[in-house]
């Protein structure tokens, strides 16, 4: 049944959707990118901070080690806000060419690193990236797919994003440090070859009153090579509603003023936005995922973290596809509730166990094998299924259509990277 959604007349794989697929998947390489460099900081952390199996030459100690964490989501801040502005400012295309700069230059600097700066500098730029990836990505691809599958496209980002983590836990597990650089910063290059063939989006071609490439650009995305005269008669229709829409943005983007941020439906979309980002963060998903050869050397598993992790990461994968497939099927708001109210419960028996660990004389060696390994899947499979994933496609789809729309998704994602960095500072206040 989850392959008949994609090879239905409505699916991702319909010959009319090729060209939107095609240029999602593509955009979303540097996500992928983005979650290499995430996941390889959880199995690293430990290496760098032993000083029997520090891969470099010098050992960070654990207030080194809570900067390195802490500076990707510094950087995150910076690039969210520095996309957020460049985006109308000289085009989605260019940002997209853009993303690809500080994540070459992070490995860069994680292989030649003679000190902790270094590490700290590169872990600044991959953030930058990603902070305009959570930006740049979803508003592109938004503006170029159909409606009928924009959910599941949208959704090509959680997946690209898991993905890449799982890359990176295993490499940081098993390859030495100093040829992940050299293997990783291939892929970066390979987008940007990539990126070249695909056009501006339509909608902001049009904005930008081109409306000669952004007809090409239209048939380009509805992958309208040859027209016969009933499919030219649906693609003027579906150019001239596109081309009235962004006519009324384009008349009201003048006239955007500091009002315009406040008005009941600015303030009702901004507030639901924050809420599902702030809802994102109370999970701890991030934070669990960064941290996760920590958490469970913590709560004592028999099997290795690293190992441990990576099964993680695979689980990860499993989520965000069950999101891509469902999240056009049923909505995002069930899949939201459902996602959030079964991550709760796990959060809660994963803590309680953890307690019981910690802080009691219970034994649970029965249970050490399995048990906590089991949680922690049951609570990132049900943030990727619904959480992680409708976030993304929420936050574009609420927003207003008027140029603030990318303004509100920077600042929803500026939130998100606030709420990290703290997260990442109480762990080392704490410790």
């Amino acid at each position: 049944m989850l392959f008949n959604l994609c090879k239905s007349s409505e699916g991702v794989f319909n010959s009319v959707y090729r060209m939107q697929l095609f240029a999602a998947a593509s955009v979303t390489i540097i996500t992928f990118c983005n979650g290499i460099a995430i996941g390889w900081f959880a199995p690293m952390l430990a290496k760098l901070q032993s000083p029997t199996e520090s891969p470099v030459d010098f050992v960070a100690t654990v207030e080194q080690g809570s900067w390195i964490g802490s500076l990707l989501c510094i950087g995150g801040l910076t690039g969210n806000l520095l996309f957020g502005v460049l985006m109308d400012a000289i085009s989605r295309k260019a940002c997209i060419y853009l993303l690809a700069v500080p994540h070459i230059l992070s490995w860069i600097l994680i292989y030649v690193a003679p000190s902790i700066e270094y590490l700290y500098a590169a872990r600044f730029a991959s953030g930058m990236t990603g902070g305009g990836n959570w930006v740049v990505v979803p508003i592109f691809i938004g503006e170029i797919a159909d409606p009928i599958i924009r959910g599941r496209l949208t959704s090509l980002f959680t997946l690209a994003l898991n993905a890449g983590m799982l890359v990176g836990y295993i490499f940081s597990s098993y390859v030495p440090y100093h040829i992940i650089p050299m293997a990783v910063i291939l892929l970066p290059v390979l987008y940007l070859v990539i990126a070249i063939y695909f056009p501006e989006t339509p909608s902001y071609l049009l904005r930008c009153e081109r409306e000669e490439e952004a007809e090409k650009s239209l048939k380009f995305y509805l992958n309208n090579k040859t027209l016969t005269k009933l499919e030219l008669e649906q693609f003027n229709i579906k150019y001239a509603e596109l081309k009235s829409a962004m006519k009324q943005q384009r008349a009201q983007a003048d006239a955007v003023t500091l009002r315009d941020f406040f008005t009941k439906r600015s303030l009702r979309a901004f507030c639901i936005a924050s809420s599902v980002v702030f809802i994102n963060i109370a999970t701890g998903s991030f934070a669990l995922l960064n941290y996760m050869s920590t958490i469970f050397v913590a709560v004592k598993t028999e099997i290795h973290p690293d190992t441990n992790t990576v099964l993680i990461g695979v689980v990860q994968i499993l989520g965000a596809y069950i999101a891509m497939i469902v999240v056009d099927r049923f909505g995002r708001k069930v899949l939201l509730l459902v996602s959030t109210a079964s991550t709760g419960i796990c959060l809660a028996a994963f803590g309680t166990y953890a307690f019981l660990v910690d802080e009691t004389n219970v034994d649970l060696t029965a249970y050490s094998s399995w048990l906590p390994l089991v949680l922690m899947a049951l609570i990132i499979l049900s943030a990727n299924v619904g959480l992680i994933p409708v976030a993304a496609v929420i936050i574009v789809e609420i927003l207003p259509t008027k140029v603030i729309r990318h303004r509100i998704v920077s600042k929803c994602i500026w939130i998100f990277y606030l709420c990290r960095f703290a997260q990442r500072v109480y762990r080392f206040v704490s410790h």
